[in-house]
């Protein structure tokens, strides 16, 4: 479409429609069988499992007394992990490795975790730990004891090594979240270019933020790749060009999808440089974009908790749809405001325009809220997830942000239906040599002296589109977190397996009462604390404490001390040091040196004034 204007008024003349060439129908033939052969590829290897592997069991067990030493170590799973050279390390009592060659999986079964030991080991007790990466891409870690003739007098504490450094972790997380920006970006300018304003002007005018998506998301997806290397491995950001490091990226299920990724990346910029292809796509080129769209959006499906969990085709179709939603009206947003602030003034975006992007923002917010309160009950599990695990208090904090987006949005469709009745631009007389011109030639549109209804409409759009966005960055933000954060469900899970480990040693189980004296606070002021000791013997024991209150159901306390006293030999107190755990309150170092009967004693704060201190006893074995 050409346009001209001549003493304000336009003529519009219309050029000839341009058909699809037989190279474009080739073309775009050849991209649905890419992007649908990717798609089927990633989908084909999503299975069932629980988000985040659950240690479940080890041999040899923890704390066991061997007579000799083991050929070999076995640590299990609840789910299929992932193993990298370092995921199962063996210290002897001198902290010297103790491993003879690399873990691999134990008789080809997924769930486990085999590394074989060195010969000529000797008596005391070895530190086992573990790390694997999930089936949702995250990786896990924990830590063990074993002895071997006799067990040492204090044991050394089997800690965990970290999950992932700090620096490695922060720079994988800004990547990912770059990286769904520059989806946004993609989908969103394309989708509102082609529904909401066709024309020339639009493309020109979003073209290069358009083309700064493409590279946002390409570069990201690059150093996803560099990074996941370090970040399975545990290892710092200085081992991103490392050989064995990308060579094991390429064998895990989250690097081929990132390669799919780029692979996808380098299609869509082959077709949108090919001007012929370009300027000829028809129906067929619209499918091939459709594909592609959900092709990218595979490649983020099946690396994440969507394909893990419970109903994992619902899953997959649902955050794919969440996703591509998400996508539509961000990356919408950011297109409307770009031509609101720089679209000629020749040549404005319509009302109707506007207008049709919030019919689309409408549907897609409609389907954000379908799929979020889908994915909500799968991810929690529970209502009490949403308050006692970080997963839930991540997506309260979503779903309020939401809220607010929400309430700007709704502002910003009042701004568009006062746009659209706002009368239509009027002339306006100038002073042409010191008097003011009858004659129409001394005219020009209102924008050059008083702004019309109209203008100010468009002003007030954008200031809410520009909130809109800023917030919706926002949102963005905190999905990342979300998928990056253990589910509620699993986190649940977790401790329950943790709690009930089948094969381990028994452990210590005692509830104490505990009563603030304070009647106001309802529930929460008097209840009982469960604390668990594993195993509940001499040496390390890992701590476990659920706060429950007067009512029976579990209660988040602002802190929980615990520290161990022997009085009939003077030993202590000893600090278990307990942690927030989201959801329960843990430690893995305290280490009880003999057997006795010691004297728990336990500090709960219900707010801020609210506290009590009460003493238990424990009976501790050899």
């Amino acid at each position: 479409m050409n346009r001209a204007s001549a003493f304000g008024v336009r003529v519009t003349l219309s050029s000839p429609v341009r058909r699809p060439t037989p190279g474009a129908h080739r073309t775009y033939r050849a991209l649905l069988v890419v992007a649908v052969a990717f798609t089927l590829s990633l989908l084909a290897g999503v299975t069932p499992a629980s988000a985040h592997a659950v240690f479940t069991s080890s041999d040899p067990r923890e704390g066991v007394v061997l007579k000799t030493a083991p050929r070999q170590i076995t640590v299990t799973f609840d789910e299929a992990v992932a193993l990298v050279e370092n995921s199962v390390r063996v210290l002897d009592p001198d902290n010297r490795p103790a491993t003879a060659g690399d873990p691999e999986h134990a008789d080809g079964q997924g769930n486990t975790a085999r590394v074989r030991l060195a010969g000529g080991l000797g008596q005391g007790t070895y530190t086992v730990s573990w790390r694997v990466v999930s089936a949702d891409s995250h990786a896990v870690t924990g830590a063990f004891t074993f002895s071997v003739g006799k067990r040492a007098p204090a044991r050394p504490a089997a800690t965990a090594q970290p999950a992932v450094p700090r620096a490695t972790s922060t720079l994988n997380e800004t990547a990912r979240y770059v990286a769904y920006a520059g989806l946004a970006l993609l989908i969103g300018i394309a989708v509102f270019v082609l529904a909401c304003w066709p024309t020339a002007t639009a493309r020109q005018t979003v073209r290069r933020l358009f083309v700064t998506g493409w590279w946002v998301l390409t570069l990201s997806t690059l150093a996803l790749v560099l990074l996941r290397g370090p970040y399975d491995s545990g290892e710092g950001p200085g081992a991103v060009f490392d050989a064995r490091s990308l060579r094991g990226t390429m064998e895990t299920r989250s690097g081929v999808a990132l390669l799919v990724r780029l692979v996808l990346l380098l299609v869509l910029a082959v077709l949108v440089r090919n001007r012929r292809v370009r300027q000829s796509a028809g129906r067929l080129g619209r499918m091939a974009g459709v594909l592609l769209a959900l092709a990218l959006a595979a490649t983020w499906v099946v690396a994440e908790h969507a394909a893990v969990g419970v109903q994992v085709p619902v899953a997959v179709v649902s955050t794919a749809l969440h996703l591509l939603a998400m996508a539509v009206w961000l990356g919408g947003l950011a297109a409307l405001l770009t031509i609101l602030y720089r679209a000629p003034a020749e040549d404005p975006l319509p009302p109707a325009a506007v207008a049709r992007f919030s019919r689309l923002a409408f549907v897609s917010v409609a389907v954000l809220a379908a799929t979020g309160i889908y994915q909500s009950w799968r991810g929690l599990g529970s209502w009490d997830a949403l308050l006692h695990t970080g997963y839930g208090r991540t997506l309260s904090l979503k779903v309020w942000t939401v809220l607010v987006v929400l309430a700007v949005a709704a502002q910003s469709r009042r701004w568009t239906g006062r746009l659209l009745t706002a009368p239509e631009p009027e002339w306006a007389p100038i002073a042409v040599g010191g008097r003011e011109a009858d004659d129409p030639c001394g005219t020009v549109p209102s924008r050059a002296g008083v702004p019309t209804e109209r203008t100010a409409q468009r002003r007030g759009l954008r200031r809410c589109v520009l909130a809109e966005v800023a917030v919706g960055m926002v949102v963005l933000m905190l999905t990342t977190m979300l998928t990056g954060t253990q589910t509620g469900r699993a986190a649940e899970e977790s401790a329950a397996l943790a709690v009930l480990v089948p094969g381990q040693p028994t452990q210590s189980l005692s509830m104490v009462p505990f009563d603030t004296g304070s009647r106001t606070l309802g529930p929460l002021g008097s209840g009982r604390v469960q604390i668990v000791l594993e195993p509940g013997r001499v040496g390390r024991n890992a701590v476990q404490a659920v706060v429950y209150g007067a009512d029976g159901g579990l209660v988040p306390v602002p802190e929980l001390r615990l520290a161990c006293t022997l009085v009939s030999q003077g030993v202590g107190p000893l600090d278990a040091e307990l942690v927030d755990e989201r959801g329960y309150w843990g430690s893995d170092s305290l280490t009880l040196p003999t057997e006795g009967t010691w004297t728990m004693r336990v500090t709960v704060r219900v707010s801020e004034v609210d506290q009590v201190t009460v003493e238990h006893q424990v009976d501790i074995g050899p």
